[in-house]
């Protein structure tokens, strides 16, 4: 890898085996779903091939590319795949059947998801989005947690460079597996009525459970830094309003804050990030700003024109601070 990052522009199971045995250090990525999410092609069912025409299809097509992101990975090197909650179980299936050991599921909550069904006469065929799971799984151990540390820096997760540190605690609380983002229109003082972290903190608000972590949705500015110079399209944003002209045009672009919490949680300092579906690089900037370095493989040519602007961005950031 050239440099701080490297994005190859390529379907992932036609990437990933290209990339070095026991390279990486760990794995932060945001596959596809496998529910038509938009009707967007890398997520429709039968749009892109065969792996995605049902649930079955969808856990052995994980189990590709999780069967490859093993082979790079370091032993006790970690993964951290989002999900969607309908398709989250073959995600986890596909992924242990790839030889990797379920570690945990984190819960990342919101108040800021949009119903997908119509409400008809009072009734409608889904819930109000609030969460998603996110994956936390473990390459296996070379031997004890000691001898695997020493000898490749992995298997155990940086608790300390994840905690939540407040004023009422200055050690900073032990990372759990819930996250909390705030409503996009939130304010540092003031909260909308379906944020998230005010829900929490109305129920008992003496303790303000949210402590433990919360962040804000991606916002325009945050999405778009790095991107000046690409064109603007019309581009429906959950929760940022309307269909206006955006450069960054990917529909699911995580907040950074909760990337880069990530990141600190399952790569070692100064190692190197893989995201094997990198969308719009939230990853990889977050990566960049943590001091890791960072290899992406995003197959779709506009979201690589948006990552690599990004990534430019931030690497450009990052040499100024140093």
């Amino acid at each position: 890898m050239k440099g701080s990052w490297e994005l190859l522009q390529a379907d992932a199971l036609e990437a990933l085996p290209t990339l070095e045995a026991n390279s990486v250090d760990a794995i932060v990525t945001d596959p596809p779903y496998g529910i038509g999410f938009r009707d967007e092609p890398w997520d429709t069912p039968g749009s892109n091939g065969s792996h995605r025409t049902g649930p079955a299809s969808f856990e052995a097509w994980t189990t590709g590319w999780a069967r490859e992101c093993l082979r790079v990975l370091k032993p006790g090197g970690h993964v951290v795949a989002f999900g969607a909650p309908r398709t989250a179980h073959r995600l986890a299936a596909g992924i242990e059947d790839a030889g990797f050991e379920l570690r945990d599921q984190l819960v990342w909550l919101y108040g800021s998801g949009v119903p997908k069904g119509r409400l008809e006469h009072g009734r409608s065929s889904t819930l109000k989005p609030a969460y998603e799971p996110i994956l936390l799984a473990r390459a296996p151990l070379a031997g004890t947690h000691d001898a695997n540390e020493k000898r490749w820096g992995t298997g155990r997760l940086g608790v300390d460079d994840a905690r939540i540190r407040g004023a009422d605690r200055v050690e900073g609380r032990w990372p759990c597996n819930v996250t909390l983002s705030h409503a996009p229109r939130c304010r540092p003082k003031s909260c909308t009525p379906v944020c998230a972290v005010a829900m929490l903190d109305r129920s008992r608000p003496r303790v303000r459970p949210s402590r433990f972590f919360y962040c804000g949705k991606a916002s325009i500015s945050e999405r778009e830094a790095g991107c000046e110079k690409l064109p603007a399209r019309a581009s429906a944003i959950y929760g940022l309003g309307g269909r206006k002209p955006r450069r960054n045009t990917h529909p699911t672009v995580k907040p950074l804050d909760l990337m880069r919490w990530l990141v600190r949680l399952v790569c070692p300092p100064e190692g190197v990030v893989l995201d094997p579906f990198a969308g719009s690089g939230s990853t990889g900037v977050a990566a960049l700003q943590e001091g890791r370095r960072f290899v992406g493989v995003e197959q779709d040519p506009e979201y690589a024109r948006i990552t690599r602007a990004r990534l430019t961005h931030a690497a450009g950031q990052a040499r100024d601070a140093a």
